[in-house]
């Protein structure tokens, strides 16, 4: 179940108004009241039952409005979101790596908390944290794109310092591969 079970909020709800019914017999019945704080919460959690969580594996044509809408935000080509994604990821909604990165753009905890992303498994904050964050890194290496993956996957720390990891420069390359190739594909 999702959300909190109010068969016991109606439950004292349904006594209360037989307790006032028997004490005051000479009053009217209550009429049903529409719009009760516990009916309104009863009717959303129904709602959010209906609604199933996006997991597991999601296709680019199923996030392209979140992409574009936060490519669009943050100055960040469509592209270059998508590349870093299927390199990331490889479109999993609920990966993880071995160092703890989460979901599609694989934010680290610390740093998802940092950009305001609460769930990290939740396609949209996901991509809108990690998109925020490319564009931060962006800027703080003017516009050398290349140098702000190396910082998505390594670290600021590690690229101000001039220790780019192995790993984080092939990285680079994989995603400016792919980039290039999605670009030249339309």
């Amino acid at each position: 179940m999702i959300g909190p079970d109010l068969t016991r909020v109606n439950q004292v709800l349904s006594r209360i108004e037989e307790i006032v019914q028997q004490s005051m017999p000479d009053m009217p019945p209550a009429q049903p009241v529409k719009n009760r704080f516990v009916d309104v919460l009863d009717e959303v959690s129904k709602k959010k039952a209906q609604v199933a969580p996006v997991t597991g594996k999601v296709s680019y044509a199923e996030l392209q409005d979140v992409i574009d809408r936060c490519a669009g935000r943050y100055n960040v080509d469509q592209e270059l979101i998508r590349a870093m994604i299927q390199v990331e990821s490889g479109w999993k909604t609920d990966a993880v790596s071995n160092k703890g990165a989460r979901g599609l753009m694989q934010l680290m905890p610390r740093t998802a908390a940092m950009l305001g992303v609460t769930d990290p498994f939740d396609p949209e904050q996901n991509i809108e944290g990690g998109v925020k964050y490319i564009s931060d890194l962006t800027d703080k290496y003017k516009g050398d794109v290349e140098k702000a993956l190396a910082a998505y996957n390594a670290g600021p720390a590690r690229v101000d310092s001039g220790k780019i990891p192995s790993v984080s420069s092939r990285y680079v390359k994989n995603v400016m591969a792919l980039y290039h190739r999605i670009r030249e594909q339309g």
